[in-house]
């Protein structure tokens, strides 16, 4: 089992590197490699800082329902699977959007709805 306060696992790489005058940065091999980018990375800013983080393949969990729904609404063929990558598109930015609003709400800035509130107060014994 790894120790998280070990030295070398909480190892913390720093560079300083330039930025071109088209804004662009190049990131060091080392760093690209232990991140694990591949083709795409998102960048955040949290304050005065930049996060960058590698995007990996969407691992599709929710393929099963889309296609099921996109199927039960008559879709198949070509015309479902340009479907199904439309709807898949919107997965993660939605479920960032709840994530948000979640934040939000637990910090006491936006609306909140309980449990009850979303599916009733549940079945009582008579």
């Amino acid at each position: 089992m790894k120790d998280k306060n070990h030295p070398i696992t909480n190892t913390v790489l720093k560079k300083r590197i330039s930025v071109s005058k088209k804004r662009q940065v190049t990131i060091p091999i080392d760093f690209y490699k232990k991140a694990g980018i591949e083709n795409e990375v998102e960048c955040y800013l949290k304050g005065g800082t930049i996060i960058i983080s590698p995007v990996h393949e969407d691992t599709g969990e929710f393929d099963e329902q889309i296609l099921e729904d996109l199927i039960s609404d008559g879709f198949s063929g070509k015309e479902l699977l340009l479907k199904f990558k439309e709807v898949r598109r919107k997965v993660r930015p939605a479920i960032e959007e709840i994530l948000e609003e979640a934040s939000l709400a637990a910090k006491g800035k936006a609306p909140f709805a309980t449990y009850e509130d979303v599916f009733g107060a549940g079945k009582t014994d008579e």
